[in-house]
């Protein structure tokens, strides 16, 4: 790849995989950061990128769709291969290794995942539209970026969001909501098939919303509150469970570009 430099230093060239999701919110913030965001639907296209986000949206449609565009493959050898990958939301879906509640379509085939992080996320776990929230959390590995102190809390939003059941020895744990901010327990069987899905589920994509185990009721919805996982990182790979694209929070983005230059 052609060296880029801007003011002696390497211009990074970050891909949004534009399949499906909030793609421009990840571009903007990439370039009110200084870097260069392009768009990413073709294999070849993979070539000119120095990272790659995966926005939030429906991770069973991004599941699809890269397959259908030849897409999936290729992105899986290039995160084996140390791709530097941030996955917001569904794109936190994509790069986990396993989905305890994975989706399954009409032939009852599991959705698929890029993989890479070792870990395995819940779908729907904070639960339905209805319980969207937003809330502070301190966030590890930050550094000060505008007005925004290194150690200033993190607003995150939470759409429809998954989060971390388990993780590696190899992953490293970013950010959890505490125990006393965790809403009540959501689903804890998936919403049934997505495939069919008419865009009501969360934001990973994952089905109409009332299937067994809703967030109003069903196994969890009587256990006390824990702390869930957020935001982890190992290596090259990043993810959050909310979306700092939506709130003008540029840190998590930075801490990414920090990564894709090997100074984080």
């Amino acid at each position: 790849m052609e060296e880029r430099t801007v003011a002696g230093r390497r211009d990074v060239v970050v891909g949004v995989l534009a399949v499906q999701g909030d793609v421009r919110e990840h571009i903007a913030t990439i370039e009110s950061l200084g870097g260069r965001a392009i768009t990413v639907r073709r294999p070849a296209e993979l070539a000119a990128v120095d990272g790659l986000i995966i926005p939030g949206g429906e991770s069973t449609t991004i599941d699809k769709l890269t397959r259908t565009f030849g897409l999936a493959a290729p992105l899986r050898e290039l995160i084996a291969g140390g791709l530097p990958v941030y996955g917001s939301c569904a794109g936190m879906i994509m790069l986990s290794d396993g989905i305890a509640d994975p989706a399954t379509d009409r032939s009852g085939n599991p959705q698929q995942t890029f993989g890479g992080l070792d870990m395995v996320v819940r779908r729907n776990a904070f639960g339905r539209q209805r319980e969207s929230f937003e809330t502070d959390l301190d966030f590890a590995e930050l550094a000060a970026t505008g007005s925004a102190a290194a150690g200033d809390p993190v607003r995150a939003v939470f759409i429809r969001a998954p989060w971390v059941e388990k993780v590696g020895e190899g992953v490293e744990v970013l950010a959890q909501v505490p125990a006393a901010g965790t809403p009540q327990a959501g689903p804890r069987n998936g919403f049934g098939d997505s495939a069919a899905g008419d865009g009501s589920g969360d934001g990973s994509g994952d089905g109409p919303g009332d299937g067994p185990g809703g967030a109003t009721g069903g196994a969890g919805a009587d256990l006390e509150p824990v702390a869930r996982i957020v935001a982890v990182r190992s290596g090259n790979l990043l993810a959050t469970s909310f979306h700092p694209e939506v709130t003008g929070e540029r840190r998590v983005h930075e801490l990414f570009i920090r990564m894709i230059r090997g100074e984080a």
